[in-house]
């Protein structure tokens, strides 16, 4: 199965779930016809399934392995649906974040909550709009994990250590995250432990290892693909940093610099406080959480780049790939399973959106 063959599965699996999920909001009434309508669109129409395709990957690992059982017959029916479920998980993860962030813009679309208080608005009901389109989203991500969770009951029952703790850890990352903002926490070990738990696990590390026990892997080499994800992870997050200041919104389809507006304690960020002369470090402490000009933005992106922070990050980011690519040559697998997964650790660093 190529990747290709994966991406168009899982996009196969999604939708015939979701339609199953509309005949029962028919059934039930129109505003749960309408939130599931929502995160249709928000899963089917954006993404770039990654999670299914590093899944994909860890199985191959598994089963390059000298003398590795053959895998059964509905294998790849099982790792398909393991996409799924990983792409619902990160539906409910980024449909909450953007709540949290008060993002206006995902994908280059409106945010679900923006989405549901301009129908508010539009509709000229009762209370307060934004307050009726966080609401909704709220449980909108809400049934996104929960469809997770169904699909993930479907398949061997090896895999739900790991599946729980994935789940733990993406909430644990975001708690993480907000209390970060909160303290205004300008640490760097304090920016890395987000990232591990927030977004390098359920986003490399845990569908590697999910994809490797669906395959038979050894508690061993489980282990070994779980650091290498961890540093892939972090390698993905720490270009998602730089993006987020740097990137062109016509390709991220995110407003450039809103991680600074809304006051992320990015690695980046926290590289800035740690290595900017006291008058730039105070500069960007001041702009950090406040609505930017275009003027205030290229101040922070200066400060960024003059003190070295933006560097610091690159490194940061080749450093964690090279580490991840030894132990990738490493692993004890077929050369085409090595090649599998080292192609994907160059594609998910070396991105612009």
């Amino acid at each position: 199965m190529t990747d290709a063959d994966l991406v168009d599965r899982v996009q196969h699996r999604l939708a015939g779930l979701f339609d199953d999920a509309r005949a029962d909001a028919d059934r039930i009434g129109a505003p749960v016809r309408e939130a599931t309508d929502s995160l249709a669109d928000f899963v089917l129409l954006g993404g770039k399934r990654v999670r299914p395709l590093f899944a994909d990957a860890g199985r191959a690992v598994a089963h390059g392995v000298a003398g590795a059982a053959p895998l059964p017959d509905d294998s790849d029916d099982d790792i398909v649906t393991l996409g799924a479920a990983l792409e619902l998980v990160q539906a409910c993860a980024l449909v909450h974040d953007d709540i949290i962030d008060a993002s206006d813009t995902r994908r280059g679309n409106p945010t679900v909550h923006r989405v549901f208080a301009a129908r508010h608005r539009a509709g000229d009901w009762q209370g307060d709009p934004d307050r009726f389109g966080e609401s909704v989203a709220i449980l909108v991500g809400d049934l996104a994990l929960a469809w997770a969770d169904d699909l993930a009951t479907g398949l061997p029952a090896r895999i739900a250590p790991a599946w729980r703790t994935m789940r733990t850890e993406v909430l644990a990352g975001q708690l993480l995250d907000i209390g970060s903002e909160a303290r205004r926490d300008e640490s760097l070990d304090a920016a890395l432990r987000v990232i591990v738990y927030k977004t390098a696990g359920y986003t490399v590390a845990r569908p590697l290892q999910l994809g490797a026990v669906l395959g038979g892997a050894d508690d061993r080499l489980v282990g070994d693909l779980r650091a290498i994800g961890l540093d892939l992870g972090l390698a993905f997050q720490l270009r998602d940093d730089l993006l987020g200041v740097y990137g062109d919104p016509a390709v991220t389809g995110k407003p450039s610099g809103d991680d600074l507006v809304t006051g992320k304690r990015t690695v980046l960020v926290a590289e800035g406080f740690d290595r900017a002369d006291g008058h730039g470090a105070a500069r960007l402490r001041g702009l950090l959480g406040t609505d930017l000009t275009d003027e205030d933005l290229a101040d922070a992106r200066a400060i960024l780049t003059d003190s070295g922070a933006q560097r610091a990050v690159e490194s940061r980011i080749d450093a964690a790939l090279a580490s991840a690519l030894h132990g990738i040559d490493a692993l004890p697998t077929s050369d085409g399973a090595r090649a599998q997964l080292a192609a994907l650790a160059h594609r998910i660093t070396h991105r612009a959106s």
